[in-house]
């Protein structure tokens, strides 16, 4: 255990605010709004806060009702958060259910006037604030929409200032919620702070099969789990050999047919005998034999090579090396066998329209001049 003031303790590592001085410690609470929405830690005051306990958090707006996902304890807290007012009381649950109530009532209306509009919109949550003068109305299309009369509807009907969101299929999934292929709940709508970017790579490099039905999750787009154990996969595969290379095996020269990464096993198929399944430490790459093999290759391709491509390798070799080009220089200061050889030969003249800027080229007979 140290002290403050113990120089065993590394004092850099503690976490710091904005303007580099340390950051205080508070009594700090993690709490989720609704049954699904991401975790979000706040300021419990004087508060001793256990799992499923009811707040009220301090939301610029009246007030929110919250559940406590993990118990307050005392922490360095280096940027702003959010406060917790106090502990929930009987009205305050009361107003809560009320308010979900009217959710889904106008939720409703929202899906039925989206309809007889005709719009090509998926209306799927509709969130109230709890004095009930604002309304945020959610909502997925694959393109855009003129929806103003909807907007204009559901303002009559709801009397309150009402917003339209359009958000993509990730973010629906993260709204409404769902259990995933393994079995529980959506990581997005529990703990996932914010998406990651995610790629076809990821799923190869795990050797997973790229079964849409296998690597898609509920909202259609790869699975968010497929980033969390991507880095191990890197790692573990740094020593071993890439499907389809050939290997030195003790049993002989091999070629990769399948990895388990984890556990370091190479399959190594051979042409004339069973697969056999090897470690990482008993195969290696097969670059002794193919670097010996390529003297005897080049050797094979010059005997087999035709007279006609050896004649014209032998004229290439032959042929003098050509004068090296002398631009933009005066005619009276370059050497005279390179200006006889130029009228022989016939020069290229560029004419710039005097006679100090007249450039002679000199060009080879046997080629085109440019």
């Amino acid at each position: 255990m140290t002290t403050p003031n113990d120089p065993s303790e590394d004092h850099s590592r503690r976490p710091r605010n904005a303007r580099g001085d340390e950051a205080p410690v508070r009594n700090v609470a993690v709490v989720v709004f609704g049954p699904v929405g991401r975790p979000l830690a706040c300021d419990a005051g004087d508060l001793r806060l256990r799992p499923g306990d009811k707040v009220i958090v301090d939301d610029r707006r009246g007030g929110a009702l919250a559940r406590v996902t993990v118990e307050s304890f005392r922490r360095q807290s280096p940027g702003p958060l959010a406060r917790i007012l106090r502990m929930a009381n009987t009205a305050d649950l009361q107003a809560h259910e009320e308010r979900v109530s009217q959710a889904a009532q106008a939720l409703a209306y929202a899906r039925e006037r989206a309809r007889s509009l005709k719009l090509d919109i998926k209306v799927f949550q509709v969130d109230l604030s709890p004095r009930r003068d604002r309304a945020t109305v959610y909502f997925a299309s694959e393109q855009r929409i003129d929806f103003r009369d909807l907007l204009k509807d559901l303002g009559a009907h709801l009397r309150a200032r009402v917003e339209l969101r359009q958000v993509g299929v990730r973010d629906e999934a993260k709204l409404v919620g769902g259990i995933g292929s393994c079995g529980r709940e959506l990581c997005c709508s529990t703990f996932l702070p914010k998406f990651e970017p995610i790629s076809i790579r990821m799923a190869k490099n795990q050797n997973l099969a790229l079964t849409p039905s296998k690597i898609s999750g509920q909202c259609g787009r790869l699975k968010c789990c497929l980033v969390y154990e991507e880095a191990q996969y890197i790692e573990a595969a740094k020593g071993l050999p890439k499907l389809g290379k050939s290997v030195q095996t003790p049993e002989g020269v091999g070629r990769v047919q399948d990895l388990d990464i984890l556990r370091g096993r190479i399959r190594v198929f051979f042409p004339d005998r069973p697969p056999q399944t090897y470690t990482a430490d008993q195969v290696s790459p097969a670059v002794a034999q193919a670097q010996g093999a390529r003297p005897l290759d080049r050797e094979a391709s010059q005997e087999g090579a035709t007279p006609e491509a050896s004649e014209i390798k032998n004229t290439r070799a032959d042929r003098p090396a050509r004068p090296a080009r002398q631009r933009n220089q005066p005619q009276a200061e370059r050497p005279a066998e390179t200006h006889a050889e130029t009228q022989a030969d016939g020069p290229s003249v560029a004419d710039h329209g005097s006679d100090d800027t007249l450039v002679a080229l000199s060009v080879p007979a046997d080629e085109p001049a440019k």
